[in-house]
């Protein structure tokens, strides 16, 4: 685990990072960790470790979500996207680096870059100086295939706020915490009903669609009502792509040719 990222202070997005933290602790964990969240988690997290005395055995890097557009770690690229919701909230967008990729040759020679050094790091997805110009990498590799990207949404009463970070995704994970007549029963509460979200993914022809988040009034038991299955139904019908309902301690694969599955029994 490389780094643990928060969309909100809301206590069901935030209160199980001690117990992780102090797990990690027990497992004998020394190497450092980044924690990607809004302002007032590291003051809770830094008080809650105090009062409790819990005491970690390696270095916690924060990062402020509320003033990061952007993030790189080793194998991606973190975008921040924000959100519409009762507090600070926000969605990060995961897009694959280093993607398997070939150098444009051609390129290269009709714009003068000597083969060499320069190649090497171009390759390796490194932005260098030419003759007084920076060079993206980016604009000189032929991908094998498209980079991966995933979008992990807080809570959210506005889908098309990810317009932008839907842009090239394969997967969008989006709460869903109503059907359309309880969220109108709600009111402005911060929060999507399934079909809203539904409709969005298809507006923006995403090819999958994660719903989770679900209220505790809609139970898994599908064959009663109100039940997850009625926020199913609602989704179904505004979405002709895939849509997976999230359960606890589900486990979804997204290959290399960008085909998303859920992972049974595994």
């Amino acid at each position: 685990m490389k780094a643990i990222l928060i969309t909100h202070v809301h206590g069901d997005h935030c209160y199980g990072l001690p117990g992780i933290l102090a797990s990690a602790t027990m497992g004998g964990r020394t190497a450092p960790l980044t924690i990607v969240a809004p302002a007032g988690i590291q003051t809770w997290l830094e008080a809650t470790c105090a009062v409790t005395q819990l005491s970690l055995p390696f270095a916690l890097e924060f990062i402020c979500s509320d003033e990061l557009p952007c993030v790189e770690f080793e194998s991606m690229a973190v975008t921040t996207f924000v959100l519409s919701h009762r507090v600070p909230c926000y969605a990060y967008a995961f897009t694959e680096r280093n993607v398997d990729a070939a150098l444009d040759v051609d390129k290269l020679d009709q714009q003068g870059i000597p083969r060499g050094p320069l190649w090497g790091q171009l390759k390796q997805g490194m932005d260098v100086a030419f003759e007084g110009k920076q060079l993206r990498s980016q604009d000189y590799l032929l991908f094998k295939h498209a980079p991966r990207k995933v979008v992990i949404a807080g809570d959210n009463d506005q889908p098309e706020l990810l317009a932008q970070a839907c842009a090239g995704a394969q997967v969008l994970v989006h709460e869903a915490t109503y059907t359309e007549e309880m969220a109108q029963k709600a009111g402005e509460v911060g929060h999507s009903y399934g079909k809203q979200v539904a409709a969005f993914a298809e507006r923006v022809t995403l090819p999958n669609l994660v719903l989770t988040h679900f209220s505790p009034r809609y139970p898994l038991i599908s064959h009663a009502s109100p039940s997850i299955e009625d926020i199913r139904k609602e989704a179904h019908s505004a979405y002709s792509g895939t849509l997976y309902m999230a359960q606890d301690f589900g486990e979804y694969s997204l290959d290399k040719a960008g085909r998303f599955s859920e992972l049974v029994g595994e």
